[in-house]
């Protein structure tokens, strides 16, 4: 258990940013999981940008690696690109 007071925050701290971080990681994974259950192309192609733009607010916060998100962008472009 923690003594210190720093690391009693620090405690604290990372327990918020876990709750954080969860909350939009399992948003991000919902939309990509709308997105892909999509079978309309111009509903996709809609919905599109707006994931893109989620999974790339989370590469830059870190929450997600900068090549998962490269590969999470790549294969919802390529789905789509398949719809008829």
């Amino acid at each position: 258990m923690a003594n210190h007071q720093s690391a009693k925050k620090r405690i604290r701290q990372a327990e918020a940013r876990k709750v954080h971080n969860k909350y939009y990681a399992k948003t991000a994974r919902n939309a990509v999981k709308s997105l892909r259950l999509t079978t309309d192309k111009t509903e996709a192609s809609t919905q599109y940008p707006k994931v893109v733009a989620l999974i790339d607010k989370l590469a830059k916060k870190n929450i997600i690696h900068k090549n998962k998100a490269s590969n999470l962008k790549a294969s919802l472009a390529k789905h789509i690109n398949t719809l008829a």
